[in-house]
Parts: C-alpha cells; structure tokens; sequence
C-alpha cells in the first residue's frame, strides 16, 4: 500500500544550519514529523552549499514520515551575491545597486536552468536578465 501524501510544505532554510527552532519548527512541527531527523538529514543533503538561502519543499506522509526536494537558491540571492551587494536597489533600474557581468548571468542562468521555465539557456539568460533589472543591477559586457 503506497503512502497517501498529507501536505507539501515550501521552506527556504539557510544551507547546513536548519534547527528545530522557527522557521522550521513552527512549519513541520503540527504534522509531528521528527524534527531532529529532518534537520539532520537537511543539513546533510545541503553542507556544500553552506551559506546560502536553499528552497525546500517537504512531502509530508500519512504515517508521519517525509521526504524532502531541495532546489537551487532565489535568482534574487545569486544575483546579490554576484555583485556583491547587501541589498538591491527600493526602487529597480532607476536606481542602480551593482553590476555584474555575461559571464556571471550565464552561471546563474546554468544554476537556475532546473528550477525555471525556459528551454535553452538563452531564454533563462532573459529571465535572471529580467529580475537583475528589477532589483536595480546593471548587466556589463
């Protein structure tokens, strides 16, 4: 008999260093999953990407177990990262925060490609192209 899915449950956890305490005790805590075990196995799965911002989606079951998706980091934090900012810009391109180059949107574009709606790395290119512009980064050449 196949496990019948209870909830999905979209947390974004900083890499390697999820605890029991909010946010991920207050989310997955009322379906009474073991909260150790998740945070053990979260940091697991993610300690070579300790630092950064992780979204995970959490499958919770019927019988109290769960199984976890982690996907890449916000387009929004590898672009701050890349141009080593702190925070973009209140008011998009009319005020500019940062740069960063081709190079750099092609990488996040690769990291990124998974997680959006584009079939080549050109039309993901657009998409980070399109987020960085909003959050007041410049594209260089």
């Amino acid at each position: 008999m196949a496990k019948e899915l209870l909830n999905k449950v979209k947390l974004q956890i900083p890499a390697g260093k999820a605890t029991a305490a909010p946010p991920v005790g207050t989310a997955l805590g009322p379906f009474g999953i073991a909260l150790p075990d998740f945070c053990t196995r979260f940091n697991d799965a993610t300690k070579d990407k300790m630092g950064d911002i992780v979204p995970v989606e959490v499958y919770i079951y019927d019988d109290r177990s769960f199984d976890f998706k982690v996907k890449t980091s916000p387009a929004a934090f590898l672009i701050k990262k890349a141009a080593n900012v702190k925070k973009a810009s209140a008011t998009g391109s009319k005020d500019i925060a940062g740069s960063i180059t081709r190079d750099q949107l092609r990488q996040i574009a690769e990291t990124k490609m998974e997680d959006l709606n584009a079939y080549d790395i050109d039309a993901a290119m657009k998409i980070i192209e399109g987020t960085a512009k909003n959050m007041g980064i410049e594209i260089k050449d």
